[in-house]
């Protein structure tokens, strides 16, 4: 079992920056694939970025290219995600989550509670 807690969310202006944590622990390992997803209220959980075991590789949903940097820390079972340039769409709660395979769709084992991002206009 893998326990998530996600941490660093808040309200921030727009054009504001927060960089969100996710630490892990129990059973966990560097060989995951940890990945960040946001769910804005009416809306479907929507991927946002990821970063494989190998590598790292990365990867980020178009809406966040250039302003959302995510990045790990193997030896804290953490991952990281910077967020720069703020907009109001940005605004949800965003859930961090990990897997043997890394893909853009909702299909993880493990999940965090999911930490508010709110973005003022």
């Amino acid at each position: 079992q893998v326990q998530l807690v996600e941490s660093g969310g808040g309200l921030v202006q727009a054009g504001g920056s927060l960089r969100l944590s996710c630490a892990a622990s129990g059973r966990t390992s560097n060989n995951y694939a940890m990945v960040w997803f946001r769910q804005a209220p009416g809306k479907e959980r929507e991927f946002v970025a990821g970063i494989s075991w190998s590598g790292p590789r990365t990867y980020y949903a178009d809406p966040v290219k250039g302003r959302f940097t995510i990045s790990r820390d193997n030896a804290k079972d953490t991952v990281y995600l910077q967020m720069n340039m703020l907009k109001p769409e940005d605004t949800a709660v965003y859930y961090c989550a990990a897997g043997w395979v890394l893909t853009t769709t909702p299909n993880y084992d493990y999940w965090g509670q999911g930490t508010q991002v709110t973005v003022s206009s």
